[in-house]
């Protein structure tokens, strides 16, 4: 069963770009793991928001304890001002397929 993940990052205003091109730079290597089905990045005002697709818990397990995330971990430090709210989520299909879930 597929996992969904929701991931908000609060980047420092001074660094929202280079945070921006870290995950930018990490994304190309994470659609490369097995597994990975979605990871999307996606902006507001004051917020990034990951969101994940994977094809089950144990893909997203191996891709939080994979290279990817250690080496993205050091290029965010001191530009955030935390760690991000993780969200891991079940989906609940509804109505049309296509467009009940992510």
């Amino acid at each position: 069963m597929p996992v969904v993940v929701v991931a908000t990052i609060l980047p420092l205003a001074e660094h929202r770009a280079a945070v921006i091109d870290a995950i930018k730079e990490t994304i190309e290597q994470v659609h490369a793991e097995d597994g990975c089905e979605l990871y999307s990045l996606n902006e507001a005002a004051d917020r990034l928001v990951m969101v994940e697709r994977w094809a089950s818990q144990e893909a997203l397990d191996v891709h939080v304890k994979g290279r990817n995330l250690a080496a993205l971990g050091p290029r965010l430090a001191g530009k955030v001002t935390g760690a991000p709210e993780v969200v891991v989520l079940q989906p609940v299909p509804a109505g049309d397929p296509a467009k009940g879930a992510v």
